[in-house]
């Protein structure tokens, strides 16, 4: 008699269910580390606004500018004005950036406030929880800070005083 040789159907069974095992156990962590790079990239998104703020500030003397007007706006790059300075880029200075308005970048949302010509407000916070747990924000003192709370999930809006409650990095 012949013996066949190959692997019997409980032998591939087993193999598929420890594959389906560690896929179990390591997605959680997958999930996680794309939390933790999303938050860095927010961090790191509310350190361009502030240099980009300062920047602007330093060109058009006593104005902050919206992220519409930190962008490109109207303008082709390198070519720039008060509308659309090109200090930063077209994703996040989008046209709907006015005061108030989102921008979004790295699943997060961004928003520049202009409290008075003197000062501004960045913040901003994740699309959903699963894509990160912490809001971040900035203004005028140019520190970055991240709150947890992460209460309203793309609702980034706030005041000065928010934004001091807020840890700073």
């Amino acid at each position: 008699m012949h013996k066949q040789k190959g692997f019997s159907l409980i032998e591939l069974l087993i193999v598929v269910a420890i594959i389906l095992i560690i896929a179990a156990i390591a997605v959680p962590s997958l999930l996680k580390a794309k939390a933790s790079a999303n938050e860095s990239a927010a961090a790191a998104t509310i350190r361009t606004i502030n240099t980009s703020e300062a920047t602007y500030n330093t060109t058009y003397p006593g104005n902050f500018g919206s992220l519409a007007q930190l962008g490109p706006g109207p303008n082709a790059c390198p070519a720039s004005n008060s509308a659309g300075a090109c200090l930063i880029d077209s994703i996040l200075g989008c046209s709907g950036g006015t005061t108030g308005a989102f921008c979004t970048k790295d699943n997060y949302k961004f928003t520049v406030t202009l409290a008075t010509s003197a000062d501004y407000i960045g913040f901003g916070t994740a699309l959903t929880p699963t894509y990160g747990s912490k809001d971040f924000c900035s203004y005028g003192d140019l520190v970055v800070r991240y709150s947890l709370d992460n209460a309203a999930p793309g609702s980034a809006t706030g005041t000065d005083a928010l934004c001091a409650s807020y840890t700073p990095i």
